[in-house]
């Protein structure tokens, strides 16, 4: 299950962690003792392990405590300085982020709009294109972040998350029992390309390309059709799909990283709040679109 930290729970902890006491923190704090215990305890539950032990002389950290502490305090410091600059409307000018054309909807929708709305000068541009191309813009300077999907073995980028691929086909389709099989993929560039063909190889399963230039649009069309199937991550398959199960006697798919790159020259309080809003993103429990 994904777990997001809230802000004020970790400048609660830090600050009683500081003081030392749960008196003296509530009067920085303005909340009652009350409160600020039920904080406590909220993120220690979280966390899995307790962070501070009551002593004679006041409240101490734990092991565990203290190395959390440490963590902490840089995010605190980072959303004080992105919440100061919105609030002395200094946070303007382009951005520019990159994602592939699956993720659009499924997974950062909301998040894109939060932004937006927190960054109202802020001009964001949105380009959508297959992960290889989206890794190849931020490389050139032409994007400031992007996230792309890629093989979990291949390095680069912060790991969002880790999705498993698997067929899919329309609802109780028949497509995936042809022979030669069906298969439409988004584009000849499609990241999941190459691991689609492997398989297919390995089982020495005879398979032909129905439709792949017309965008993901096209590939769901022509899948609801149930004139091919296709490979999607698990997490970004519609409810009126079905994943295809393993029985059927297709070769299994490997699992994909998801993964966020960020240019050399993309530093500041914009792309931070951004890259901070694409892994709160990834990190909530997702629907299939």
């Amino acid at each position: 299950m994904a777990r997001n930290l809230d802000i004020a729970l970790l400048r609660t902890f830090a600050t009683v962690a500081d003081q030392g006491s749960m008196t003296r923190a509530s009067d920085i704090l303005h909340l009652t003792q009350g409160a600020i215990s039920q904080q406590i305890a909220r993120l220690e539950a979280l966390v899995g392990t307790a962070l501070l032990l009551r002593h004679p002389r006041g409240l101490r950290l734990t092991p565990a405590g203290e190395r959390f502490l440490g963590r902490i305090r840089p995010l605190i410091v980072t959303n004080d300085e992105i919440w100061s600059e919105i609030e002395r409307g200094d946070v303007s000018g382009p951005v520019r982020l990159g994602l592939p054309f699956d993720l659009v909807d499924s997974c950062f929708a909301a998040s894109l709009k939060s932004y937006c709305e927190a960054f109202p000068k802020v001009e964001l541009t949105l380009v959508c294109a297959a992960s290889p191309d989206l890794l190849d813009m931020v490389g050139r300077g032409r994007l400031d972040l992007a996230v792309i999907e890629r093989a979990v073995d291949s390095e680069g980028g912060e790991v969002l998350a880790i999705d498993r691929l698997v067929w899919v086909g329309a609802r109780a389709g028949q497509a995936h029992k042809r022979s030669p099989l069906p298969i439409s993929l988004v584009g000849e560039t499609c990241v999941f390309r190459p691991a689609v063909s492997e398989a297919l190889a390995e089982e020495k399963l005879a398979s032909r390309m129905v439709f792949e230039t017309g965008g993901l649009d096209a590939t769901r069309t022509i899948v609801k059709m149930d004139l091919a199937i296709s490979a999607w991550l698990a997490t970004t398959v519609p409810a009126d799909f079905d994943i295809i199960s393993e029985d059927a006697g297709l070769p299994p798919l490997p699992s994909f990283a998801i993964t966020l790159h960020r240019a050399d020259g993309a530093r500041g309080a914009i792309f931070d709040e951004l890259a901070r809003q694409l892994r709160n993103a990834m990190a909530r429990p997702r629907l299939a679109a």
